[in-house]
């Protein structure tokens, strides 16, 4: 007897596998964003502590180049001061905003990730659901595809028995025509 099943439940076999890989390609994908976006807030202390040292040695360069006036220039001395003094109030107001900027990207930012990862774990959910469904469907299919495709066989197994036996009557019929030819000949 031959097996007519066996490319069918193959064929599902593959097709159940890709689903699974498609399942499993869309939560790393997920996954993965989570994870770019976990980086990318961990990494905004550094970034603001770099940007943060960048504005305080403008400051100290800044400072130097008074101090070379003051020194190198007579009688500038309270200008230069006056003029620290509006440089130093100018970078402190720019470093506390510069770290209030930094608080509201990075609290947006969390808030955001956190809106994302809500979302693509209800989408998830809903996705697997889905598949769930769907692979429930697809093993029933199967279940009706390999019923179907062993009736086939049955049948054609039939059909050919009754050929064979068709074709032996014949050979049969033939014989015996020849026979009775023969023997009036």
């Amino acid at each position: 007897m031959v097996d007519y099943t066996t490319p069918v439940t193959t064929a599902f076999e593959m097709q159940r596998t890709t689903i699974e890989q498609s399942q499993k390609a869309l939560e790393q994908s997920v996954s993965f964003q989570k994870n770019v976006n976990s980086a990318v807030i961990d990494s905004l202390d550094t970034q603001e502590s770099a940007q943060r040292r960048g504005v305080e040695l403008q400051q100290t360069a800044l400072h130097s180049y008074l101090d070379a006036l003051a020194t190198t220039v007579p009688g500038v001395s309270s200008t230069v001061e006056q003029i620290r003094e509006t440089v130093d109030e100018q970078y402190d107001f720019l470093l506390e905003n510069h770290a209030e900027a930094f608080d509201n990207v990075e609290s947006e930012l969390a808030e955001t990730a956190d809106t994302y990862d809500e979302m693509t774990e209800e989408y998830l959910a809903a996705v697997n659901e889905q598949i769930d469904m769907l692979v429930e469907a697809h093993e029933e299919l199967e279940t009706q595809s390999v019923e179907a495709a062993e009736q086939f066989g049955e049948q054609l197994e039939e059909v050919q028995e009754q050929v064979e036996e068709i074709q032996a009557q014949v050979e049969e019929v033939q014989a015996e025509a020849a026979d009775a030819v023969d023997v009036e000949a």
